[in-house]
């Protein structure tokens, strides 16, 4: 779910932090691969102290040699260093420490397997079944046997096989040292952008308002035009006929509703446009709002009248602005009158979650070719122009219905129904936020 008021971070904290994710991506990866090597590095040393003493005591072994001669008469590179001495099949013939008896047999230790295998090889930890202790072994293969020698893996070489934590020290004091940096440098670099973009929205914003103007005048030169026309032939002094002058004064009242209309819709545009600190709220139930214009649609002439189907399984009332939730259904009402050809309109609560309602709104007429679909919420847009003025529109009802949508936290988007006809799928926020809602008004004028 698409949360509707959104935290907005400036352009210098979010180049910071995509900054610093990588650095530090980097650095950790580097930290943490620079640590296993030195380990591994150690580990290797080491074994490789012991390999020498295993090799020194496989020529032992392979000249015929008493083993424990060659143990008491050399030094070994550790004092409790235990000494195996295992076969090729891997019966062990001689421990320096352990009790044969006590010994099963050791192919299947990893280091045994990796000697067999490789001629040597090492394994860090493991305990040992016949005494219990954890050992560092590490094993050499001769012509007929394996020489295995081990430690006792204590807190002392624990500590000798770590890597060493001077690098990370050294490496989190030059990530600090880089945040900081990268701290004033971003902070320049977001504040420029942000010039950029605030005067690239003004253009914008200003390109909007010429279009805006230029349209409102377009749509006002008609109505008053004909309303001038009805009145000079009115103030003519021509004798006309009382049917005549009664045509002529309700052609001047019909534009002069249509003005109004109009009027009353770049008002409420306008009002959304100045912010919505301008625009009180409260609680408001849609049930009741539906309500109201199905007894408005009963009075309307049958040949414009459509019946309202209202499938809400529950009271649905939000924290908003009433007349603006009014003007959602109320113009998606007028439209559907006016264009649809349908004898019906469906108000349907698909669902509800904690945070918005999801609702659709669609009726049984022709539905619209779909490439009008993705401008049927722009400002002056009319598939029918002629019609549209012909049926009164102001070209702005969509329009509003989307950006009342918006300042609600929600999004709206139409499609026609499979069976015929139009359908607005929306969402509607159920508590306002107390922050200032930005509404996107360049997404609906092109």
């Amino acid at each position: 779910m698409a949360m509707a008021f959104a935290i907005r971070l400036s352009y210098h904290r979010r180049l910071l932090l995509m900054l610093l994710s990588f650095s530090w991506t980097i650095i950790l990866l580097s930290i943490g691969f620079q640590y296993m090597r030195e380990k591994q590095y150690k580990s290797d040393f080491l074994s490789a102290q012991l390999q020498q003493y295993n090799r020194h005591l496989l020529e032992t072994v392979e000249e015929g040699l008493p083993y424990d001669t060659y143990i008491a008469s050399h030094e070994k590179p550790f004092d409790d260093l235990r000494v195996s001495v295992i076969t090729l099949s891997g019966a062990v013939v001689y421990d320096n420490m352990i009790p044969l008896d006590s010994l099963d047999n050791h192919i299947g230790r990893p280091e045994i397997a990796s000697a067999l295998k490789h001629g040597s090889g090492y394994h860090i930890g493991r305990q040992s079944a016949s005494d219990g202790r954890e050992y560092f072994y590490s094993a050499t293969r001769g012509q007929r046997v394996i020489v295995r020698t081990a430690i006792p893996y204590s807190a002392t070489l624990r500590e000798l096989l770590q890597a060493d934590w001077t690098f990370l020290f050294v490496m989190i004091a030059i990530s600090l040292a880089m945040s900081i940096a990268a701290y004033f440098s971003t902070r320049k670099l977001g504040k420029d952008i942000e010039r950029v973009n605030q005067f690239e929205s003004e253009q914008e914003k200003n390109r909007i308002k010429r279009q805006l103007s230029n349209n409102i005048n377009h749509e006002l030169k008609t109505p008053v035009a004909s309303i001038q026309v009805c009145l000079e032939t009115l103030l003519s002094g021509i004798a006309l006929s009382e049917e005549k002058r009664q045509e002529l004064i309700a052609r001047c009242y019909t534009h002069n509703e249509r003005l109004r209309q109009l009027l009353n819709d770049i008002s409420l545009i306008t009002r959304l446009e100045e912010g919505s600190q301008l625009i009180s709220t409260e609680n408001v139930c849609i049930n009741n709002i539906l309500r109201e214009i199905s007894e408005e649609l009963g009075v309307l002439p049958p040949e414009e009248r459509l019946e309202l189907h209202i499938n809400f399984n529950e009271e649905v009332t939000l924290a908003g602005n009433n007349s603006l939730i009014g003007s959602i259904f109320s113009n998606l009402t007028k439209n559907a009158i006016a264009y649809s050809s349908g004898r019906n309109i469906y108000v349907t609560l698909l669902g509800s979650t904690e945070d918005e309602y999801r609702i659709r709104f669609e009726d049984d007429g022709t539905g619209v070719g779909e490439e009008h679909l993705p401008r049927l919420f722009e400002r002056f847009y009319r598939i029918d122009k002629g019609r549209s003025r012909q049926n009164g529109g102001t070209g702005l009802g969509l329009a509003i219905v989307k950006h009342a949508v918006q300042f609600h936290g929600g999004t709206i988007m139409a499609t026609n129904r499979p069976e015929g006809g139009l359908r607005f799928d929306f969402t509607l926020m159920k508590r306002q936020d107390n922050e200032k809602q930005e509404i996107t008004w360049h997404s609906t004028l092109h």
